[in-house]
Formats: C-alpha cells, structure tokens, sequence
C-alpha cells in the first residue's frame, strides 16, 4: 500500500465529544448527573462505554435494569455500526457535544441485535475483515495468518492501540504490484433517508481499460442519486469518517487508508443542510 501513515494516524485518533443523559422515565434513585466522552470515531459504543454504564447504573434502581442500549433523536443506535459511521449518519450537521440517550429498560427488539459480551463485538468485527479480505484477496491473506495474529486485530480496536493494529492490518492492505489495487472493495454505503441498511455491490477499483475508478464512478454505478446533476443543486453530501471526500479520489487509495478497522469503506449520504 501505499505509506500515507498521517492519514491512517489521523483516522484511527478521530474522537467525537459526547454528553450522555439517562432517559427521563428511566426510575432512579437520585439525579443522573451527564457523562461526558470522548468517543473514538472508529470504535463500537458497546465496547467503550464501559464508564457511562457504570455512572448510571449507580442512580438506577437494580431490579429495573436489563440491557444497556443507546438512542440518539429517538433512532436506536446500532452497537455494530461503527461509532464515526452512526454520527456521521445521524448527527453529522448538529452541534457538539453529540447528545446521546441512555436506556436499561425496553430494549428495541426490532430495531437493534443483542450484545451482551464483547466476544460478540468481537465476532461480528472478525467476520467483517474476513468478508473484506474475500473481496480483496479471495480470503488468502485472512486465511494465512494464524490465530494470534486475528487477536492482535481484535486486541489493537479494542485497547485503542494504532501499532499493534496496524502491524497486521498493513498485510490486509497489500496487493501484488502487477495487479494496481484489490480484486474489489469492500464498501457499504448508508443512506440518511431510506429504510435500506445499506448498500453493498461488487466493485473494481480498476477499470477495464486500466485507469483507477473514482468515488464518484462508484457513487454514478451504485448509488447514482448521490450524484450531483451538472445543472442542479447539491443536494446530499458524501460523508466518510466525518470529512467530505473529493469524488475524484481513487477508491484504492480510499479504501486504503480511510476504511474502518473492518476493513470495510463506510460511506453515508446525508442531507446537505439547507441553511
């Protein structure tokens, strides 16, 4: 790959500030005073919220918890998203700090899954980087390396730690040199205003002709409504990890070095605000 470490660096230690409140029919013992984080952009909340549970469940009564969850604006927020995913989706156009909703009661059954270890975190974030790596390598890399390098992954998203992370990561970045990128890439794209999780297509970040596919020729192919008319007004923006990207940028390099640890290029298309 090519060595843009700044920018990895730069994307693994965005953090979002955040004001959490518990929910006002939540029965408490006392006042729930606000918690206040800094919330890491590449993170999952159910892995970093350890604190905010712990301040709350001290002002709850004990027989009326059950599962934390999280909610933003009455959206439930998807523990499995990632965190920078879920602001840039939600709440990318509002003021900070970003105010999210504690709850313990009445969890969403429809809306959200279950999480009640980190070995689930865990699980779903190893089976993105395998599904990731059949798209890049046909799973030869992910397949290669052995157990304790698949907890070195797992270790590093979870301890907050670029170079134990990246020491293995870099591997699942690579590419023969014959080949000029991956077979394809791994993407998602998110819209703000659809009831579709997301999007999801084979793509080549090389063209049949050799030249590199762009952002905005994966946007024209996948999502084309992302796509501002010559003569129109913009409507929508593409976010990823909180910044607009040009749409001339290559999507190899994009999924290089602005991919989530799973390996996977999460793109949200929100609403351009109006004022």
């Amino acid at each position: 790959m090519t060595d843009d470490k700044d920018v990895l660096r730069d994307v693994w230690f965005g953090r979002i500030p955040t004001c959490f409140t518990l929910y006002q029919d939540e029965i408490t013992e006392r006042e729930a005073e606000p918690y206040y984080l800094l919330l890491p952009r590449i993170s999952y909340l159910t892995l970093v919220t350890d604190k905010v549970k712990k301040h709350f469940q001290k002002v709850v009564r004990q027989e009326e918890i059950s599962e934390i969850w999280f909610e933003y604006e009455g959206t439930p927020l998807k523990w499995h998203y990632p965190i920078g995913l879920l602001f840039d989706l939600h709440a990318s156009n509002t003021a900070l700090p970003w105010s999210i909703t504690v709850h313990f009661k009445n969890f969403p059954e429809k809306d959200l899954l279950h999480c009640h270890s980190k070995d689930v975190i865990e699980a779903h974030f190893m089976a993105c980087i395998k599904e990731a790596d059949a798209l890049k390598h046909k799973s030869q890399v992910i397949n290669e390396m052995q157990k304790k390098d698949h907890k070195q992954l797992w270790m590093g998203l979870q301890n907050d730690k670029f170079e134990q992370f990246w020491a293995i990561n870099r591997k699942l970045m690579e590419y023969p040199p014959e080949d000029n990128g991956f077979r394809y890439i791994p993407f998602r794209i998110y819209q703000a205003t659809t009831e579709r999780p997301f999007i999801q297509k084979l793509f080549r970040p090389i063209a049949s002709g050799g030249q590199l596919h762009t952002l905005g020729d994966l946007l024209k192919d996948v999502c084309p409504s992302a796509i501002t008319p010559e003569d129109g007004e913009q409507k929508t923006q593409v976010m990823i990890h909180g910044i607009e990207p040009m749409l001339e940028t290559p999507i190899q390099w994009l999924s290089e070095h602005m991919s989530y640890p799973d390996n996977f290029l999460h793109i949200s298309i929100i609403p351009r605000p109006t004022d």
